[in-house]
């Protein structure tokens, strides 16, 4: 018997079908082990010396691998064909031999990129050596990622309170999207205008033309800037005689893209299905590890982690053959097409994305998957076939006119295009593809011929503006990335998603947005540790890491250079005192932090007391602008991505709304750091009240502003027992409160309308429910069945009082924030379960876990675990004391 390891359940049973009765496939369930998020886990003093944990889940996992290894008669690691597959190997082999169970029994490593039975057969017929190369890249990429978070971020909490983490990968991203949002806010719009002509031949057909050259010289684009200008030129046209100078039809091929990568796979799902790169890599994984047809579970795609855009010839013999079927001879080119990567830092020689049968058309598989799987495997399966197919054939003709009205020309030129034979548009087209390649295949222009006349029907002058350059959005920030060399294909995705969880981004209309807090991050980083988020600093890092990859340098000698200015910086820096770090951000953020104002006043004088200097100031809860007056004057502004948030209560001053009929005092709304609020009064006395959930500061008056700081407001006695009943807003949201006891209202507004009587009932209501409450609730029903867990038992995704959660027996793993609840696939649910129950073993009191800084994109979920032994007996206080240890700290990150 051999023992296959493979990464997921899901794919091992697969697996082992393929493989029959000499074979026992077994999951590792991702990575095994990792560094702990703590000081030491690397050690640059002791040679890069790495400390590797292994959570109580992932030991149950590998007892599990190393009981079978032992009555084995051989290993083999078939973990994925990418960099992390080939350190997860290397991470169960060297655990396997530190346990002494591999002896002189065989071990090889197995790659395919495809889960079909020949594939996976072909693979074990030809094992090779664990990549040592490839496993000293994975270190060295693990250490950066390490040494730069749990130095980096650490410098980050203490000069900018409020910050979460700093990467190597996520602080150049988040890099690109701030410089972005700069060059819009710095943007100037000019105006141009843009003439037109329709003409129409003598055959009366009609066509329109462009204004190209005016008395004899070309005219650049925008060439036109003003109006009159513009008017002069259409009245020239007007009374203008119009003939056709030139007239030329040039054939033009068009080529078909290569296969998908991973980044342009995620760039087309965004453009075409709406996908976030985090989706499109979820949906792609199940289409990889495939689905049960025709009584065989079988893999639909190649590995989707890849910047390879080359296929293997049987996949093109394939290809071929299916367009010969699927499209007719016309569309098969004499020689199949070969492509190679222009990409800085290619993977590995692997596989594009493709269709493992290309027999396999969408419709024929329409009743095995779902609407996200089938509308993925569609795109990749016309991208796929189309890149094999032929060129398309298209006749360009463009049309010079003139135009003459005494003595003065004009030039206007005519552009149509038109498909004469469609080739790979048949299957696939991107619509980006057309919209650079300048072609307006739409706009076929009727006959026209050289030397006629042409009549005018309208001369069109239209004034625009120019537009800022457009904010990223994760398929074109992905492709920035890939263009600038920076990151690698599994961590994109990773990397989007940590930039939104940690606040430092939002998305709004599918355009990435930076939060203030990322901005200050950046300039911070920009400021103190320029080198770090340069691109052609990370890229150059990246390029040495494939280096590494390559055997062509050693990956302890690019961590010494790394280190080295590295770590001086981090010392210089934590001298700064925070005025310094303060000062520098106020200058590098001043559009942000102090926009100009209407009466072209000095920004950064406090329009409140009038003599204060305005400034960035950092809090526990993060960044804030206030005033150098404090504590005199308490104005204080919270920071948005443009520096205000379309209210007057952030423009500089409270807005007034009215006094208090009962002390005469000024009621007004403002803005703090903790959100907009109303006040009555002025000085540390004023009364004060925060906007309820759902209020808006434009949506404030003098009788709402009034209501809100009148709170509590008393309804009237209880009957019984004679106490009054009194409403209010508090921490958890509106309430009730009667003899110390608290009920829940539905709404904000029941607070100001809610009636003696109906208060009665609401308590009573609550009263019934008894302690807690709660009445007897029963468990939520299941929103999705997951299958059965490796050991037994259903796996389901429910919603319940705190949000969706995923169960097996008596474990419930919350979900992540933002995650849907519908996506979630059995993998996932197993890697959440797993790590649920490493924080509550059986029988020991749940260890509390607090988050620590994260690594870099794709590792940064580290997590902090807190465990308390037990006190020794009780003999005296002082005994006890001294008796008592400290809280040992122990982290350990985990990708599944």
């Amino acid at each position: 018997m051999n023992i296959v390891v493979v990464e997921s359940p899901a794919k091992a049973k697969t697996i082992n079908k393929y493989l029959g009765p000499g074979y026992k496939v077994m999951a590792s369930f991702g990575h095994v082990r990792d560094l702990p998020a703590k000081d030491g886990s690397v050690r640059p003093d002791e040679d890069f010396a790495m400390s590797w944990e292994v959570d109580s889940a992932s030991s149950k996992r590998i007892n599990e691998i190393a009981d079978a290894v032992k009555k084995s008669d051989g290993l083999f690691l078939a973990t994925d064909p990418d960099r992390e597959g080939e350190a997860i190997s290397w991470h169960v082999l060297d655990i396997l031999k530190k346990k002494k169970v591999i002896g002189d029994r065989p071990v090889k490593r197995v790659v395919f990129n495809a889960i079909t039975k020949k594939a996976v057969l072909d693979a074990m017929a030809e094992p090779r050596d664990i990549d040592e190369p490839l496993v000293d890249a994975y270190l060295a990429r693990r250490a950066l990622d390490y040494l730069v978070g749990f130095n980096l971020s650490p410098v980050l909490w203490r000069k900018l309170p409020g910050a979460r983490s700093a990467g190597r990968v996520q602080s150049v991203a988040l890099r690109l999207v701030c410089d972005r949002e700069t060059e819009i806010e710095r943007f100037v719009a000019e105006e141009y205008w843009n003439i037109s002509a329709l003409l129409k031949t003598p055959r009366n057909d009609t066509f329109e033309a462009r204004l190209v050259s005016l008395e004899g010289k070309r005219l650049p684009p925008r060439g036109v800037q003003n109006g009159d200008q513009a008017t002069d030129i259409k009245s020239l046209l007007e009374g203008a005689a119009f003939r056709v100078d030139s007239i030329e039809a040039k054939p033009v091929k068009r080529n078909p893209g290569p296969p998908f990568t991973t980044s342009t796979l995620q760039q087309a799902a965004s453009s075409r299905l709406g996908f976030s790169a985090s989706r499109t890599m979820q949906v792609a994984q199940k289409l990889y590890e495939g689905f049960d047809i025709g009584g065989e579970v079988t893999g639909l795609i190649t590995y989707m982690r890849t910047d390879g855009v080359q296929i293997a010839p049987e996949a093109i013999d394939a290809a071929r053959r299916a367009i010969a079927n699927q499209f007719g001879d016309k569309y098969l080119p004499e020689k199949p097409r070969f492509y190679s990567t222009k990409a800085k830092n290619a993977q590995e020689a692997h596989e594009a994305i493709r269709p493992t049968d290309f027999s396999r058309t969408p419709e024929s598989l329409r009743r095995y998957l779902d609407a996200d799987q089938l509308r993925l495997y569609e795109l990749i399966w016309k991208r796929g076939i189309a890149s094999q197919m032929a060129s398309a054939d298209i006749e360009r003709t463009t049309a010079e006119i003139i135009a003459e009205n005494g003595g003065r020309k004009a030039g206007l030129r005519a552009v149509g295009s038109v498909i004469k034979f469609d080739g790979f548009i048949a299957a696939y087209t991107d619509q980006r593809e057309e919209d650079e390649s300048g072609d307006d295949e739409d706009g076929r222009l009727p006959d026209i011929r050289a030397q006629e006349s042409l009549g005018k029907e309208k001369i069109n002058a239209s004034q625009h503006f120019t537009e800022p350059p457009p904010r990223y959005s994760e398929a074109t920030l992905i492709k920035k990335m890939e263009e600038l060399g920076i990151g690698r294909p599994s961590t994109y995705a990773a990397t989007l998603a940590t930039l939104r969880d940690r606040g430092y981004v939002t998305i709004d209309k599918r355009k990435l947005i930076p939060d203030a807090k990322g901005r200050i991050v950046t300039a911070f980083l920009e400021n103190f540790f320029t080198r770090y988020v340069e691109y052609d600093f990370t890229a150059s890092l990246e390029e040495k890491l494939d280096s590494i990859s390559a055997g062509d340098l050693n990956w302890k000698d690019v961590l010494r250079d790394f280190w080295k200015d590295f770590f001086s910086q981090i010392e210089v820096t934590k001298e700064l005192r925070v005025t310094n770090v303060l000062d520098a951000l106020n200058d590098a953020l001043a559009p942000l932090l102090f926009p100009p104002r209407a009466d072209g006043s000095d920004p950064r004088t406090c329009q409140v007391c009038g003599s204060g200097k305005l400034s960035l100031k950092l809090g526990r809860y993060g960044a804030f602008v206030g005033c150098s007056n404090y504590p005199e004057c308490n104005f204080t502004r919270q920071l948005s991505s443009d520096g205000n948030e379309g209210d007057a209560t952030l423009s500089g001053e409270p807005v007034a709304l009215g006094k208090d009929p009962m002390t005469d005092e000024e009621i007004t709304l403002r803005s703090g750091r903790f959100g907009p609020y109303v006040q009555r009064g002025d000085g540390k006395e004023a009364k004060r009240a925060s906007l309820p959930k759902g209020w808006t500061p434009d949506s404030i008056d003098h009788e709402k502003a009034l209501a809100l700081l009148n709170l509590p407001r008393d309804i009237g006695a209880h009957p019984e027992s004679g106490k009054m009943i009194s409403a209010g807003i508090g921490r958890y949201g509106p309430f009730l409160l009667h003899d110390g006891s608290y009920a829940n209202l539905e709404s904000v507004e029941d607070v100001f309308s809610i009636g003696l009587n109906r208060a009665v009932t609401v308590i009573a209501e609550k009263a019934a429910k008894g302690p807690g409450g709660r009445g007897a609730r029963s468990a939520p029903a299941a929103l999705k069945d997951l299958g059965d867990h490796p050991d037994g038992g259903k796996i389901t995704v429910r919603d319940g009082r705190y949000g969706p959660y995923v169960n097996w027996e008596k474990i419930n793993a919350t979900l992540p924030k933002g995650k849907d609840p519908a996506s979630v696939t059995i993998e996932e649910a197993l890697a959440l379960i797993a790590e649920r129950a490493a924080k509550a073993p059986a029988g020991k009191a749940k260890p509390a876990r607090k988050k620590a800084a994260a690594s870099e994109a794709g590792e940064d979920k580290a997590k902090t675990k807190t465990t308390k032994p037990k006190a020794a007996a009780k003999k005296s206080t002082t005994t006890k004391a001294k008796a008592e240890p400290k809280a040992k700290a122990a982290a350990k990150t985990r990708k599944a």
